[in-house]
């Protein structure tokens, strides 16, 4: 696909510096002179919610924060991120999840005014390349931290080693790395017309592109015609990667692809789907302008979105 990376969160050329994970002493320098992003409950710190909020490493906000996970460079500025999760709001600032997303947003006391944790799908449009994938690799990786606290072979309390990417567990010496999911996300088109659905709880008129977990000693094209056939009860023929998005919440790696169906007639797996329906080229448009009466857009910055914008301009090949 000609556009394959433009989309949010794709590879902005990140050096992750691997070589230096396993390096105590240039991590403590790079640290020393570097930058962290703060992270509070999976909310990256920002700065008005126009870019992230870095801060130094002495800063107070991090004083109880967990150990740093070195991102790598941007340019020649060390990155890393800090879990401040522990940390507690001022009574009634606490984030509440509200419907499909949390609006809300916390400031930490020793920090200037502009600078606030907000909800990564509220800000992720106005990042930076550079800062998505910076902001994207913090969320995931601290987040399997919180989650993965303990040895899945003998239950013990691991720690974390090579600067945030892996955990080992002191008992019986195991190693144990972070966690990406991959999911397939497709665009199914039959002649001039898509596919797209919606989930039961999705913001009313919300439509968006099938998708669904990859599951063990399955390929990508088998988990595509899997889940749709599952989800509409669509056959499809043809299918083909397209682009991937790494998509933080929590830490999956949307897998792209188009799909050519075979069959029209939807039947609906209602624990998946609340509604799906077939979309012509034309119609598409206007959802996608949001002038359509009925259906809304995919969330613009979500692949889904990516996919059929580029089928719209014919440029998916």
């Amino acid at each position: 696909m000609r556009l394959a990376e433009t989309v949010t969160f794709g590879g902005s050329g990140l050096n992750r510096a691997a070589e230096l994970r396993g390096d105590a002493a240039a991590q403590a320098a790079l640290l020393a002179r570097g930058r962290v992003l703060a992270v509070w409950r999976g909310k990256p710190l920002t700065r008005g919610g126009e870019g992230l909020g870095w801060l130094p490493s002495d800063s107070v906000a991090l004083h109880h924060g967990r150990p740093p996970v070195f991102l790598g460079f941007d340019e020649d500025h060390p990155c890393f991120a800090v879990d401040i999760s522990d940390w507690v709001p001022e009574a009634g600032a606490e984030a509440v999840q509200a419907g499909f997303l949390d609006q809300s947003e916390q400031h930490h006391p020793g920090l200037p005014r502009d600078l606030v944790f907000a909800e990564l799908r509220a800000v992720m449009l106005r990042l930076s390349p550079r800062e998505a994938e910076l902001a994207a690799t913090a969320k995931a990786v601290l987040q399997w931290h919180r989650s993965h606290g303990f040895c899945a072979v003998c239950g013990a309390a691991s720690r974390p080693t090579m600067a945030g990417w892996q955990r080992a567990c002191p008992a019986c010496g195991a190693h144990h790395f972070p966690r990406t999911d991959p999911v397939v996300i497709m665009l199914v088109t039959q002649g001039n017309r898509a596919l797209l659905g919606r989930s039961p709880g999705w913001p009313e008129g919300m439509y968006s592109c099938l998708a669904g977990f990859v599951e063990p000693g399955e390929t990508v094209e088998a988990a595509v015609r899997r889940e749709v056939w599952e989800e509409a009860g669509v056959r499809l023929g043809a299918v083909r990667y397209l682009s991937s998005q790494p998509w933080p919440f929590p830490a999956s790696l949307m897998l792209g692809c188009a799909a050519e169906a075979l069959s029209d007639s939807i039947t609906l797996d209602p624990a998946e789907l609340e509604h799906a329906l077939w979309v012509s080229r034309e119609e598409m448009v206007a959802v996608m302008s949001g002038a359509h009466p009925r259906i809304k857009p995919a969330r613009q910055g979500a692949i889904a979105h990516f996919l059929i914008h580029n089928w719209l301009a014919d440029r998916l090949d």
